[in-house]
């Protein structure tokens, strides 16, 4: 068999196709591996490329790869999906990968450490409960309405409200023992969120990236996390724009005959790290209200010609660059502005 150059693998939960060709593109491997066997073939096989989608469980197998010596890529699905010739199946879709990785101007996915996907399922567990905690104060809302009693809309002014509720003697006695249980679970929800929060703050201390971001005005352990936790240092993306391009924070273009036509943002990327820094940004944005923030003059500029909600995502843009450049050490987070 000749050299194998360059392998596409179309991972699964226990059945793993690989797809390898020589320098000149001819196909010289097709094999089907069981998930228990991927390893001890890939020692035995020489050090080579080797491109994975990017899905549940390419970046362990990334990192194991990565320690016999092989080169990982890693691949976003779509844009794998226009080098398959074939109908989709595992097969084609390995060879697709194959074909994807050699690609020059390929875009790939940075390979996320351990400790990388160990404080991004922090994240994930944390925006769950977050998200079951809404949920159950528009529960308890909505029950309480069909009694007469409307309560304010927001988690703080519910909790400052809700115990007003148990000096109504006109409620019945079971709204009262449902109210006790689902206010129990409420607390219990606040809790956990507590203690996530508390995980994340020290994870930032200990990571001197995340300690540098949160000296960039609207991100705090939550964003500074989730930016080092999600780009790493920054590394794979060539610059601050091509970042917040991947964020989905910049306009979408059409463009044809010469004229160049700019629509809303794209929305793509990481939908989870946008929002927390468009939430971010509408902080930097209350604070150039009251005169304060290095970025005031811009902000209020702004202000002058467009919509608020339009200032808060180029706010966001901006913190996604200036993140970009600390993240891989260009500058100082106070020497950016």
């Amino acid at each position: 068999m000749n050299q194998v150059a360059r392998v596409g693998m179309d991972i699964a939960k226990q059945v793993f196709l690989v797809h390898g060709v020589d320098a000149q593109g001819n196909t010289v491997l097709r094999k089907k591996l069981r998930r228990a066997d991927v390893l001890d073939f890939f020692a035995q096989t020489p050090k080579t490329v080797i491109g994975i989608e990017s899905c549940g469980g390419s970046h362990y197998w990334a990192r194991e790869l990565g320690k016999l010596s092989h080169s990982v890529k890693l691949i976003s699905p779509h844009l794998a999906t226009p080098y398959r010739r074939k109908g989709k199946n595992d097969a084609n879709d390995a060879e697709a990968i194959c074909e994807a990785i050699s690609r020059p101007g390929m875009n790939f996915v940075a390979v996320k450490s351990e400790s990388q996907q160990s404080i991004l399922m922090v994240h994930r567990v944390r925006d769950q409960l977050v998200s079951d905690r809404t949920s159950l104060i528009n529960q308890v809302r909505g029950h309480l309405m069909e009694f007469g009693v409307v309560l304010p809309v927001g988690r703080r002014q519910f909790q400052r409200t809700i115990v007003d509720v148990f000096a109504d003697d006109s409620l019945p006695k079971m709204v009262f023992e449902m109210l006790h249980d689902m206010l129990a679970r409420l607390a219990r929800l606040d809790d956990q969120v507590t203690d996530l929060d508390v995980k994340i703050a020290c994870w930032v201390r200990q990571d001197e990236a995340a300690s540098r971001l949160m000296k960039l005005e609207g991100i705090g352990p939550l964003t500074a996390s989730a930016l080092v936790a999600t780009a790493g240092n920054g590394s794979s993306f060539k610059n601050g724009r091509q970042f917040a391009a991947w964020l989905g924070l910049v306009p979408s273009q059409y463009s044809s005959g010469g004229k160049s036509k700019l629509g809303g943002i794209t929305k793509r990327g990481d939908r989870y790290l946008r929002k927390l820094l468009v939430h971010g940004a509408r902080t930097v944005l209350l604070m150039s209200s009251k005169g304060k923030g290095m970025h005031h003059v811009w902000i209020e500029s702004l202000r002058e010609r467009r919509p608020e909600n339009v200032v808060a995502v180029a706010m966001a843009a901006k913190q996604a660059r200036i993140a970009w450049a600390v993240m891989v050490g260009e500058r100082q987070p106070s020497t950016v502005n």
